[in-house]
């Protein structure tokens, strides 16, 4: 699924309102009428929703090969190191977070450590301790950061 930085994802952008996204995604299967709602399978979206219904972030998870996308390269379920050097390696500047980067463009790479290279197949070494990662979300850059 490609990102679109600091916009969204095709089908679901900032500012849609929850009515927009259900009517592309189907029905949320957690979070139905809470402030953040899971979609998929097939895609593995999550919403964040401000209090007015609209779409504040839309983070895309690892699996079933539908995996998170920028310009071509692949930036879920890989080693998290090479995902954040090939975005830097195209110019990408980006501050770090408690769990990966944030980057100006309005995208962050993260690893919660709860998938191993291992189990994706990305080694066959099962003590290899590289994080993978797991997600991007996709919102402004000033939403990522805390004043102050």
């Amino acid at each position: 699924m490609e990102i679109l930085p600091g916009s969204g994802v095709a089908g679901v952008r900032i500012g849609d309102t929850r009515d927009d996204v259900e009517r592309t995604t189907g029905p949320a299967v957690h979070g139905p009428d809470g402030g953040r709602a899971v979609y998929g399978p097939p895609t593995h979206l999550v919403v964040d929703y401000a209090q007015d219904r609209t779409v504040g972030a839309v983070t895309v998870t690892y699996g079933d090969g539908d995996e998170a996308t920028y310009d071509g390269l692949q930036l879920t379920g890989r080693f998290l190191d090479d995902v954040l050097g090939d975005l830097a390696a195209r110019g990408l500047t980006s501050t770090p977070s408690d769990v990966g980067r944030d980057f100006h463009v309005g995208l962050s790479v993260f690893s919660t450590g709860s998938a191993s290279g291992a189990e994706l197949g990305l080694t066959d070494d099962p003590d290899d301790e590289r994080l993978v990662s797991e997600g991007v979300t996709v919102a402004p850059y000033a939403s990522f950061v805390l004043p102050g």
